[in-house]
């Protein structure tokens, strides 16, 4: 018989009831058509192809704003899970019956930071803000992207709101937003840490966590929805991503959990 390493069995024991689950599904393969907050859409790709390994079943991944993507699902859009940027837009949901009561989980907790791609601009305390060196600063819509609501209440609690109203680009969704920043049309921008770092490494330029306290939990609601909710293949998704390795490697994108 194969010995495994400790690490190796641990890993193999947390996903057994997934993997058990997946064989008997696998001669019943589906497709998963997923709403992705766009913070999430790049790790979600790399967790996505290791489900399909596993799974045989297929994942669609559509990516936007929590905000657009409760609009698309009130007016009828077939999503089957939702991987949401807060907490708020999953909870609507359920209680306008649109979403599988029970469902809902955090699957992660976002982490907001001051990025620019310029070496040395952004210090450590974020300090750079009360300063002159930038003439932009992006954001994402407050009304539409948790992330941009977070960026928006850590201005207002240092003060800085009125300050730099003039200054500020509003994205979308906290993609464009990262855009903005990694283009130049903005010397920095808060934007979300997973899109900044690599394998637990911050990529080029300067950043500032921002501190948690300074706005309020960005906790990342998942929900099953009405059109999957006779999906087996959406619920062996949604424990797939609350399984204890996944939620591990979520971590390692820059989010807490």
């Amino acid at each position: 018989m194969l010995a495994l390493s400790p690490a190796a069995e641990f890993i193999v024991l947390r996903l057994l009831p997934f993997l058990l689950l997946s064989t008997a599904l696998a001669a019943q393969a589906d497709t998963v058509n997923v709403a992705v907050a766009a913070n999430f859409h790049a790790p979600m790709q790399q967790l996505a192809a290791r489900f399909q390994q596993l799974s045989g079943h297929q994942l669609l991944l559509s990516s936007g704003s929590s905000g657009k993507f409760y609009a698309q699902i009130r007016n009828g859009a077939p999503f089957d899970v939702l991987l949401s940027a807060d907490d708020e837009i999953p909870l609507r949901l359920e209680n306008e019956q649109l979403a599988v009561p029970g469902s809902r989980f955090t699957y992660a907790i976002g982490q907001l930071v001051l990025w620019s791609t310029k070496p040395g601009l952004v210090d450590a305390q974020g300090a750079v803000l009360k300063g002159n060196a930038f003439r932009h600063l992006a954001i994402a819509n407050p009304k539409l992207a948790p992330y941009g609501r977070a960026a928006q209440e850590t201005l207002q609690v240092l003060g800085l709101a009125d300050s730099l109203a003039g200054k500020l680009v509003s994205g979308e969704n906290i993609a464009q937003t990262y855009q903005f920043v990694a283009s130049g049309a903005a010397e920095l921008g808060f934007v979300a840490l997973s899109q900044v770092q690599a394998d637990s490494q911050a990529t080029a330029g300067s950043l500032w966590r921002v501190p948690a306290r300074l706005h309020q939990p960005i906790r990342q609601d998942a929900v099953l929805l009405l059109p999957g909710r006779d999906k087996p293949a959406a619920q062996a998704l949604l424990a797939y991503l609350r399984s204890a390795p996944v939620q591990v490697q979520i971590r390692s994108f820059g989010y807490a959990n």
